[in-house]
């Protein structure tokens, strides 16, 4: 389900985290870590938007900004149009946006059985009463399509497909607005993602939940979002349609991503566009573009001046200053379907 409307339901706009961290253990000096700076994101209700890049390019930090998890030092954040960094906001946040994590298991308390975890959010807002509550998390066990015993099981005694199912019906009891899905697919074997990604793309539907999606994994991006945006290094280097990101990228490091995807047929001709280097510190981010130090385009403007994000067409934007030089068609070959 896909709702565009003239208020998006999630409006960020020049986000900025950082950490200090210390320059060796022992040092009484602290560097700064840049995580995520200046970047802007829009969701529209019932809309997925899947956010791509290596490890260490801010895509985690980004969600948990999102959700006030981690403390920010710039920007604004703006759900269903109120302001969530002020009180009237974490108190909308807490009911209208949730998470799934990554690692199903250690996200869910041990202690707890399945039926006080999914019921916990009910009784921390105040929503029906005891009946009430019960009814809520037998109908949410049957819609993730776990039995209805579970609600007297632990979470030890479930595989890791269906704790991830606990996660979601856990994040889905106060029907929420959005949900942050942190690599939510990362952990589980291939068969068990396809069915968790099912379950997430049927939720969708039945109950119109926006999506943030963070993954490494680019098919399974493709897969599940319209928009898809790409960071490198804390900033967003290309934000656009799914199908044209991944089809036609504009900018270097987007191609170089893409080009990676595998390919069902080992047969099949390839071109690959070979990054060399390692991404740079995030303490010491290099000046101007700071792509540049593995872009194989890169000039002296490059060093100087950083790009900004500017439409390309098609509804993609891309923060590259030679994005219109660089021809897509180079990475033509390693196309996959979804």
């Amino acid at each position: 389900m896909t709702c565009t409307t003239d208020r998006p339901l999630l409006d960020v706009v020049d986000l900025a985290v950082s950490f200090k961290v210390a320059r060796a253990p022992g040092a009484w000096k602290r560097s700064v870590v840049r995580a995520v700076d200046g970047v802007s994101l829009r969701i529209d209700p019932g809309e997925t938007l899947g956010l791509v890049g290596e490890s260490g390019s801010g895509k985690s930090t980004t969600g948990r900004a999102v959700l006030q998890l981690v403390p920010l030092d710039a920007g604004s954040i703006h759900l269903e149009g109120t302001d969530l960094t002020g009180a009237a906001g974490r108190e909308l946040l807490r009911k209208r946006a949730q998470m799934v994590f990554q690692d199903p298991f250690g996200s869910l308390n041990a202690r707890m059985k399945v039926g006080e975890i999914i019921r916990e959010p009910l009784e921390i807002h105040r929503i029906g009463d005891r009946a009430s509550r019960r009814r809520r998390v037998t109908e949410l066990l049957d819609l993730v399509g776990l039995p209805a015993d579970s609600l007297t099981r632990y979470p030890h005694e479930f595989s890791g497909g269906q704790r991830q199912r606990i996660g979601i019906a856990r994040a889905l009891a106060v029907e929420p607005a959005l949900v942050v899905c942190d690599e939510p697919v990362a952990a589980l074997d291939v068969s068990v993602q396809a069915q968790i990604l099912r379950l997430l793309k049927d939720l969708q539907r039945e109950m119109g939940v926006a999506y943030l999606f963070i993954a490494h994994d680019l098919n399974v991006v493709r897969h599940v979002s319209r928009r898809t945006a790409v960071m490198y290094l804390g900033k967003i280097v290309e934000e656009g349609p799914s199908g044209t990101v991944f089809t036609t990228p504009r900018h270097p490091y987007t191609q170089a991503l893409t080009s990676a995807i595998p390919v069902p047929d080992p047969d099949a001709p390839r071109r690959r566009r070979i990054l060399t280097g390692e991404i740079p510190s995030p303490t010491d981010p290099p000046s101007g573009c700071r792509f540049r130090t593995r872009c194989p385009f890169a000039q002296d403007r490059c060093a100087t001046e950083e790009p900004r994000l500017e439409p390309a067409g098609d509804g993609v934007s891309v923060a590259c200053h030679f994005w219109r030089e660089i021809d897509p068609s180079m990475i033509e070959e390693v196309r996959t379907t979804p």
